[in-house]
């Protein structure tokens, strides 16, 4: 018989159902994977002395940090290269995503399966195709005569291509949004004798303004984060930013740490204040448009402004698209760069010198695709679990829990692979990860970590919650239930899910470069390293079976999703 006592105490204590069980797990996992990075990296930055073991002196780097002539110059150029790509950004991607949206562009379901191609093309290689074109003696001087290294290596230059290699974010933003608002209340306003025009400025736009404006946010803190083009293309221009001045503390002897972090912190909190407007942006209540029934979108026929709407079209493909991909085939099939393009100096040594190994290229490549796989699995398990505990119970705590899920979009791959570093890099922890391959399986899944769970929550979201009941009716358990009616029904997200966390893996280049240990190479960096050692031909071919493998993963993720991949949205 229980006593009064003991009821008092069970109480208290956490019941051990299924949520109780899972929950210590998840909770653990995020904080080790998440919170523990992003908190040495600010122990670092407000306390000097933490990594040598000292509190003295809280918040003294500060003052001096940011009135450092040189740091201010990092932050200025980083807002400034931010706002130029949003403004060519918007300049660029609105056009395109209305007259997608609103008239019968011809090809236009293959113009949107174009525009993700620049999705696969991870920027730094994006940037090195570029600076084979368009240096002298590239391929844009061979045919055409064409020499514009000094417009590359500017900031124009790196704006133009960090530009090309993220507008279809914009892109799918805008073309999707107008097509969502300039149905019904189009049709409406031109009952009520409003013009093509009118309806658009005083109709549709303002009613896209969300989706605009948030697309435009996330552009921002893609570029502001972003490592590859401003360490190829902005080393060579002078043009330093918050990113590369990390990396540099880091590389370059004597290593400042302290600074590295108080970068760090800086960069966090401007992705911060990005995401959270974005956020905001998408929130917001009075911009609702279907309460309904959604409305079949009637397109306009452009009649003869089709022929410059599709030069439009194709000239963006041409310079997103079809001038890195072309410059990687160039330079993977041609024997030598000095050979230029002809015939004669077709060749697929390059190729052979992968398949023979030369390099270290097969460990690179099936290291990647390990680390990738690693990195999805874990991905998928955590996502699933942590989906599973934030919507579909009422625990103490799981906002909390939403919250690591989600911290990693503002936290750029820099300041995770920083603060990996920092937590790590300790004596006194009983299993030693740093300077070893897990080190890199941690950042990956801690970047990549909101992919998952943001499937997963959506998907518990459209599940009734009578399949639960209906189960316990029957005499099921938690994991019996788990097992047996909700994975069965969220694997079809998850899978995407996965896929789609192995595919940016299997190509991430700045945590590869900062905290793989030595002698390990990835893809990336085996890319990288190839041009430093003046091999481009062995890192293009290397780059052309990444771009086209993570492609045809890409059009497999693209059927198999159905639409609902989370970049086209």
């Amino acid at each position: 018989m229980a006593t009064p006592a003991s009821s008092s105490l069970r109480g208290r204590l956490p019941q051990l159902n299924g949520a109780g069980i899972i929950l210590p797990f998840t909770a653990v996992a995020l904080l080790l994977l998440v919170g523990l990075p992003l908190l040495y990296v600010i122990l670092q930055a407000v306390f000097p002395g933490w990594s040598r073991g000292q509190l003295g002196g809280a918040f003294t780097l500060f003052a001096p940090t940011l009135s450092d002539p040189a740091l201010l110059r990092l932050l200025g150029n980083t807002l400034r290269l931010g706002v130029a790509v949003v403004v060519v950004c918007a300049l660029l991607a609105i056009p395109l995503g209305a007259l997608r949206a609103l008239a019968r562009v011809p090809g236009g379901a293959a113009w949107d399966l174009i525009f993700l191609v620049p999705f696969m093309i991870p920027p730094y290689i994006a940037a090195l195709s570029w600076m084979l074109t368009l240096q002298p003696r590239g391929y844009a001087e061979q045919l055409l005569g064409l020499n514009a290294s000094g417009f590359l290596f500017s900031f124009s230059g790196i704006v133009l291509v960090m530009t090309l290699n993220v507008f279809p974010v914009v892109y799918f933003a805008v073309s999707r949004t107008m097509l969502s608002v300039g149905g019904r209340y189009a049709a409406a306003a031109r009952v009520n004798g409003a013009g093509s025009w009118r309806t658009l400025w005083r109709i549709t736009l303002p009613l896209s303004t969300p989706g605009i404006a948030a697309s435009l946010l996330l552009v921002f803190a893609l570029t502001i984060e972003e490592f590859g083009t401003p360490a190829t293309l902005g080393a060579q221009a002078g043009f330093p930013v918050l990113v590369t001045g990390i990396h540099q503390r880091f590389s370059d002897w004597p290593i400042d740490i302290p600074g590295a972090a108080v970068l760090s912190l800086l960069l966090v909190l401007l992705a911060m204040v990005a995401f959270y407007l974005q956020h905001w942006l998408v929130t917001r209540r009075s911009y609702v448009s279907q309460t309904g029934k959604p409305a079949q979108a009637e397109r306009a026929e452009l009649g003869p402004w089709k022929w410059p709407a599709l030069f439009f079209f194709s000239l963006v493909a041409l310079a997103a698209v079809a001038v890195p991909i072309l410059a990687v085939l160039a330079t993977a099939f041609t024997a030598t760069l000095s050979g230029g393009l002809s015939w004669e100096n077709l060749s697929l040594r390059h190729f052979e010198a992968l398949l023979s190994n030369r390099g270290g290229a097969v460990q690179a490549l099936s290291t990647s695709l390990g680390l990738a796989i690693g990195a999805a699995l874990l991905t998928g398990v955590l996502g699933a679990l942590t989906g599973y505990l934030v919507v579909r119970t009422r625990i103490r705590g799981k906002g909390v829990l939403d919250l690591l899920s989600l911290l990693p979009n503002t936290m750029p791959g820099i300041v995770v692979a920083v603060g990996l570093i920092l937590a790590w890099n300790q004596s006194w922890w009983p299993i030693q990860v740093y300077n070893t391959g897990a080190m890199l399986l941690l950042a990956y899944a801690c970047l990549l970590l909101p992919y998952p769970v943001r499937y997963a929550s959506a998907a518990f979201r459209q599940m009734s919650e009578s399949l639960e009941a209906a189960a316990r009716v029957c005499g099921a358990g938690f994991f019996t239930t788990f097992h047996r009616i909700l994975l069965p029904a969220l694997a079809p997200s998850l899978i995407v899910a996965m896929l789609l966390v192995f595919a940016i893996a299997s190509r991430e280049l700045v945590a590869s470069l900062m905290v793989a240990p030595a002698g390990m190479r990835t893809v990336s960096t085996f890319v990288f390293g190839q041009f430093e050692q003046g091999s481009p031909g062995v890192g293009m071919a290397m780059s052309a079976v990444a771009i086209f493998t993570t492609t045809a993963l890409l059009v497999a993720l693209t059927a198999f999703s159905r639409g609902r991949l989370p970049i086209a949205d």
